[in-house]
């Protein structure tokens, strides 16, 4: 069994329930010893937008935002698909500290051995 775990959300503002689930996922998978990396895809692109999670939360009450900053912390990837971004206009300039632009042969790089939670 793999220690990797990629969690791909497509969704952002749009829906913040899975949003936040995504999130939250990924912070529980580090908690647990896991090697994570957020890949985020489609809407998804805007919560690796510098200021926009600050008001985000799931209906059980997890702030996006609080858990996105424990990945920060500790160093998770959160990459943002390069054309999803560039579709929305955001660039390098406007990610979150630790967020970066990933491709799709990164992705399916990584997915090659992980278990992978898409929301």
């Amino acid at each position: 069994m793999t220690n990797n775990v990629v969690i791909t959300v497509s969704c952002g503002t749009d829906d913040p329930n899975r949003a936040t689930r995504a999130i939250h996922l990924a912070t529980v998978a580090h908690r647990e010893g896991r090697n994570v990396t957020l890949f985020l895809l489609d809407e998804a692109v805007y919560l690796a937008k510098e200021g926009l999670l600050e008001n985000l939360k799931a209906a059980t009450g997890d702030s996006a935002d609080d858990l996105m900053t424990y990945l920060q912390a500790n160093g998770v990837p959160i990459l943002a698909c390069t054309p999803c971004a560039k579709a929305r206009r955001i660039t390098d300039a406007d990610l979150i500290e630790g967020a970066r632009m990933g491709t799709a042969v990164e992705l399916i790089n990584l997915i090659a051995d992980a278990a992978v939670i898409n929301l």
